[in-house]
């Protein structure tokens, strides 16, 4: 290398720096701001509630003690929807959900329904975000849609044991899934469940019937990402040896509290927001109920397993191979143009995790054909995607729909039939009740 083109790479590299460095601190700054408004704001109605109903120090103290317990008391998150385990490996369950009660009508051919496949987040926490709740539950609105045969991954907390597992072994996984399901599936991939469904339909193609994508980063360097710029900045000054510092003191790997304070510090405005909404609210047992739901799921933590980890840093986060079409695994090319089938996409408009410019870069490198390509943006941010009511019951129920009508047998030279129903009738409606916030 030239001493002209040695400069010109440092010269690229302290810019790359900068302009990560430059929106990290332009968000950094608004995040603070929107942080100190909330306070703000809590603040002044809590004191205006406690001069309105003439409260004494002493009730102030009791509703300050209700508030920490209720901020400190946590359970283990839970599966709502019956389901049984039919396949397990030392890092992943496979969850039968499958409606069998009958009481559909048989006209709608459920029994004849592909199956679908969903992959939830594997982002330190336990995979239930996709069964939230009884009243909130992404599982019950693909159920309510008419796919009925329907199975989930379960990504098992890292151990000693599975810290080596690797990008080979959760292909395999799926594999495996699909396989046991009848060979053909609708892949259902939320977040990082998404990437990962897309790489598996990349390598192959024919054992996916039709491929949704829900906040799934497939160019990870599109879009104004927090997650993006700091991992650029990192791996452009360090390369991967912050990340594999993080992966050594987990004892090999990622520690699941590492990837929640990520979470927390990309938006500590929802942080700050929904403990002191808790404390506006403490009164009302459905909001306590609520809070309380979100918070057992959001900081009930787990490890990934550290190669997987490094792996998927270095190869996506870093290199961006899955859009650029680079990317290799047991020596096979995961192009993306060999996916042909129906391509569901569905991004938040305020995702600042996954921006939408991230996912609807896969309608432009798959090789289905345009009119078989939903592209869809649901108002509200990254997790509400897969659990959020209002997602839940407006975004969801028209895409799992037409998903569903492309996956029933239909007579010689019929259009697709979609199924009547009220599909968003099985999420509770959010009315004029606040929000969570979450990231």
């Amino acid at each position: 290398m030239t001493a002209t083109s040695g400069t010109g790479t440092a010269v690229a590299r302290t810019a790359d720096i900068m302009a990560a460095l430059t929106h990290l601190t332009g968000y950094n700054a608004a995040a603070a701001m929107s942080s100190l408004t909330e306070m703000t704001r809590v603040t002044g109605a809590v004191w205006t509630d406690a001069l309105t109903r003439s409260a004494t120090p002493l009730d102030i103290a009791a509703r300050n003690l209700r508030w920490w317990r209720a901020m400190r008391h946590r359970d283990e998150p839970q599966w709502h929807l019956h389901n049984e385990i039919v396949l397990s490996t030392p890092f992943a369950h496979l969850r039968d959900f499958t409606h069998r009660d009958g009481s559909d009508n048989s006209s709608d051919n459920e029994s004849d329904v592909v199956p679908t496949l969903v992959l939830p987040p594997q982002a330190g926490h336990s995979s239930s975000v996709v069964d939230f709740s009884p009243t909130q539950s992404q599982l019950a609105v693909i159920t309510a849609a008419g796919l009925v045969r329907l199975w989930a991954l379960e990504w098992r907390p890292a151990t000693t044991a599975t810290a080596h597992v690797t990008i080979t072994d959760y292909l395999d996984v799926i594999d495996r899934s699909v396989e046991l399901m009848g060979g053909r599936a609708n892949l259902i991939g939320d977040c990082q469940g998404g990437w990962l469904a897309a790489i598996y339909a990349a390598l192959h193609p024919e054992r996916v019937h039709t491929l949704t994508l829900a906040g799934a980063p497939i160019d990870f360097h599109a879009g104004e990402s927090v997650i993006a710029s700091s991992t650029r900045a990192l791996t452009t000054a360090f390369g991967l040896a912050p990340y594999r510092a993080l992966v050594a003191l987990g004892g090999g790997n990622m520690p699941g509290k590492a990837v929640l304070g990520n979470f927390i510090a990309i938006q500590p405005q929802s942080e700050i927001s929904r403990q002191l909404q808790l404390l506006e609210n403490i009164d009302d047992p459905a909001h306590v109920q609520r809070y309380r739901v979100f918070e057992d799921w959001f900081k009930n933590t787990q490890d990934i397993p550290g190669a997987f980890y490094l792996w998927l840093v270095e190869h996506l986060f870093w290199g961006n191979e899955l859009i650029s079409g680079d990317l290799v695994v047991d020596g096979r090319r995961a192009d993306l143009a060999n996916i042909t089938c129906p391509l569901f996409l569905l991004a938040g408009s305020a995702d600042h995790i996954t921006p939408p410019p991230q996912l609807f870069a896969a309608a432009d490198a798959v090789g289905t054909p345009k009119d078989q390509i939903w592209c869809r943006t649901a108002e509200g941010g990254h997790l509400g995607l897969f659990m959020g009511r209002d997602a839940l019951r407006t975004d969801w129920p028209p895409l799992l729909e037409t998903v569903r009508a492309l996956s029933v047998p239909q007579p010689a030279g019929a259009a697709p039939r979609r199924r009547r129903g009220r599909t968003a009738d099985v999420v509770a409606d959010p009315g004029g009740t606040p929000r969570v916030p979450a990231p």
